[in-house]
């Protein structure tokens, strides 16, 4: 069956996870996601008041705590706040594309292709969240995953944005197709640009690392391949950064006029 070998649902292996920094650890308490302690710096206790609402509301326990816990846990920028929570559940492909129809809305998803840096992982996310993406595609190996690194630079957004873990990206493109989904691959050079294609269609887009681009096997399956223009002389963008300049052209395309 495709969901066997396109689909992974589920959760990272641990049965918990730390979250970290004050969005992140809002937004998972907001979201609904099971959290079972959330630890505050004894030293930032009066900028952490929402936080502390938030626990309070919700029935949490809360313990407060030397500025060194932090400090010898989580990189720079934990801002004295923490949570150990539930990890986010992985969608399978198949409950994945099923979400624009549920909104009744054109498809529009995110595959990543070997991107494995949580920290442009969680950025993506992130802009995905704010341009009503559907849902991101990662690979269940040579791919960053929704880990605290990610969770942390998304700025909470990875809450809110669906992710389907698969085993094969090529799968998932494969049904993606099955569905009517056109499927774009950006790729410095190509000769079409986001500006001269028709976006408005039920689309997912593959975004490449920022070393090797998209892998040539997953370039080929691609049904078209657009470039963003470039005038500078180094020929690459942060995959966030092309992830959102394409997210933000869609969304212009399919509200004009």
């Amino acid at each position: 069956m495709k969901t066997k070998r396109s689909g992974q649902a589920g959760k990272s292996g641990s049965p918990e996870e730390w979250v970290y920094g004050l969005n992140p650890v809002l937004e998972a308490l907001r979201s609904g996601r099971k959290v079972r302690t959330v630890f505050i710096s004894l030293a930032r206790r009066q900028q952490l008041a929402g936080i502390e609402q938030e626990v309070a509301s919700r029935g949490i326990r809360l313990q407060r705590t030397e500025q060194a816990f932090f400090d010898g846990r989580f990189p720079k920028g934990h801002q004295g706040v923490a949570a150990v929570a539930e990890p986010r559940a992985y969608l399978g492909i198949e409950d994945l594309l099923r979400i624009p129809e549920a909104r009744n809305e054109i498809p529009f998803f995110l595959v990543l292709d070997c991107i494995e840096d949580p920290r442009n992982f969680g950025a993506v996310l992130r802009v995905a969240d704010a341009g009503g993406v559907h849902g991101v595609v990662i690979q269940s190996h040579r791919s960053a995953t929704l880990g605290p690194e990610a969770v942390k630079a998304s700025a909470g957004a990875a809450e809110y944005i669906p992710v389907a873990m698969v085993n094969n990206i090529k799968y998932a493109i494969n049904d993606m197709k099955e569905k009517g989904i056109m499927v774009f691959g950006a790729e410095a050079g190509a000769g079409d640009t986001v500006w001269d294609t028709d976006l408005t269609v039920p689309l997912a887009f593959v975004i490449g690392s920022e070393g090797k681009g998209i892998r040539r096997t997953v370039r080929e399956d691609c049904d078209a391949l657009v470039s963003l223009p470039m005038k500078g002389k180094v020929n690459s963008l942060n995959a966030s950064v092309a992830a959102g300049i394409i997210i933000f052209e869609i969304i212009r395309q399919r509200t004009r006029k």
